[in-house]
C-alpha cells in the first residue's frame, strides 16, 4: 500500500511535484480530461450559449466552471450561498442563479451591491420579503412542477410575482424542476410526462412574464424543448445511475482507492461511505462485482479470481456524482495515469 492520509491532499506537495496517479493519497477524486472534455463540447453542440446555465452543485469546483464559461455558458446555477460567494469571487459572477430559497439574504445581497449578478428563487410571501430585505434586486419564481419539495402552486405564481414587483424586485421569470422525471423510463414516457410538468410551468408564466423559464437537467435535457434554459450540472462529470440512460457522456469522474486486503473471493479497498455519495445505490468497480461498502471500506469480488493483489489501485465509479465530489477537498484532472493538475472543491459547504 502506497499510503493514505488525508484525502484530496497530494502526497508529494504540490502538484507539479506529481507525475502519476500512483503518487497520490487514497481515496483520492480523479477526473478524466479527455472524457470531461468531450462531456461538456457534447452538451455545449446540444445546447449552445444561454440554452444551457449549468448546475455548479453537481461539481462545486470554479476550475471546472472555468473550463464552461468558456465553453461558452456564461450563467450559472447555483445552491447555496457559498456557491455564490465563490463564484464571484473567482470572477465567474456575470449572471447567477441561486436555485434555493433563503431567508438570511444579507451576504447575497453584499454580493449585488458589489457588481454581482444574482438572481434568487422565491416561492412565498416570507421569501419575497427576505430577498427586498436583504438587497436582491432581481428573483425568479420557483414553481412547483410535480416533485414535491419547494415551488409555489402554479396557479399562485403571479400573485407572488405581483407581490415582489410591490417590494421593487425584478421578476426574471419562473423556474421548476422536474428531478422526479429525470431517470424516468422509457424514453416516450418521459416525453409526455415532461411536458405535462412544462405545462404548469409555463402556465405560471403566462401569469408571471419574464424572459425565462428555466428548467431540466442532465436526465432531460434532450426532451425538454420548453424551458428557454436547462439547469444541467451532473453531464459534466457523470455517475453510473445516469450513465445507466445511454445518454451522451462519458463517466469522467471516479474515487481512486488503494486495495488494503485480499481474502479467498474478495478484496477490499479504501474508499467507504466518506468518500462515496450513496443515495443512489453501491458504487461499480470495473471488472468486479461490489459487495458492499462501510465507514472506510468498498468490500468487491474481482471477475477473475487472484487478479488482484494488497497495493493495487482501483478506480471506484460513484452512483451518484453529487454528494461525492463534496466529501473531497480536490479534485485531480488525470490523463490516464499523468496528473495534468490538482482543482480545489472550493464552492464545499454553505
Amino acid at each position: 500500500m502506497t499510503g493514505t492520509g488525508v484525502e484530496g491532499t497530494s502526497l508529494a506537495g504540490t502538484v507539479d511535484e506529481l507525475t502519476t496517479v500512483d503518487e497520490l493519497r487514497t481515496p483520492a477524486l480523479l477526473v478524466e480530461a479527455g472524457a470531461l472534455e468531450a462531456n461538456l463540447a457534447t452538451m455545449s453542440a446540444a445546447l449552445p450559449g444561454e440554452r444551457l446555465r449549468p448546475h455548479i452543485k453537481a461539481h462545486k469546483c470554479t476550475a471546472l466552471a472555468a473550463r464552461q464559461y468558456a465553453a461558452g455558458h456564461h450563467g450559472f446555477t447555483c445552491a447555496t450561498v457559498r456557491e455564490v460567494e465563490g463564484m464571484v469571487a473567482a470572477g465567474l459572477g456575470e449572471d447567477l442563479m441561486l436555485a434555493n430559497e433563503v431567508l438570511d439574504t444579507r451576504r447575497l445581497g453584499a454580493l449585488v451591491a458589489d457588481g454581482a449578478r444574482v438572481t434568487l428563487a422565491v416561492d412565498s410571501a416570507e421569501t419575497v420579503a427576505a430577498a427586498a430585505a436583504g438587497g436582491l434586486r432581481e428573483v425568479i419564481i420557483d414553481v412547483n412542477v410535480g416533485l414535491p419539495r419547494c415551488g409555489c402552486p402554479p396557479d399562485r405564481a403571479g400573485a407572488l410575482a405581483g407581490l415582489a414587483r410591490e417590494h421593487g424586485l425584478r421578476v426574471r421569470g419562473v423556474m421548476g424542476y422536474e428531478g422526479h422525471l429525470m431517470m424516468a423510463t422509457p424514453a416516450a414516457e418521459q416525453v409526455r410526462l415532461t411536458e405535462e410538468a412544462m405545462k404548469l410551468l409555463l402556465a405560471a408564466h403566462a401569469d408571471v412574464g419574464g424572459d425565462l423559464v428555466s428548467a431540466g437537467g442532465t436526465g432531460t435535457y434532450a426532451v425538454n424543448t420548453w424551458a428557454t434554459e436547462i439547469q444541467a450540472g451532473s453531464y459534466a462529470l457523470m455517475d453510473t445511475a445516469y450513465g445507466s440512460l445511454g445518454l451522451p457522456f462519458a463517466q469522467a469522474l471516479s474515487v481512486l482507492g488503494t486495495v488494503i486486503s485480499v481474502s479467498d473471493g474478495w478484496a477490499v479497498a479504501d474508499v467507504g461511505l466518506k468518500s462515496l455519495g450513496m443515495d443512489h445505490g453501491n458504487p461499480s468497480i470495473p471488472g468486479a462485482a461490489v459487495w458492499f461498502c462501510s465507514d472506510e471500506h468498498i468490500t468487491f469480488a474481482p471477475e477473475v479470481a487472484g487478479s488482484v493483489r494488497v497495493g493495487d489501485r482501483v478506480r471506484v465509479l460513484p452512483a451518484h456524482v453529487d454528494p461525492t465530489v463534496a466529501m473531497h477537498e480536490a479534485m485531480y484532472l488525470v490523463d490516464g495515469q499523468q496528473v495534468l493538475e490538482r482543482w480545489p472543491v472550493d464552492l464545499r459547504g454553505w
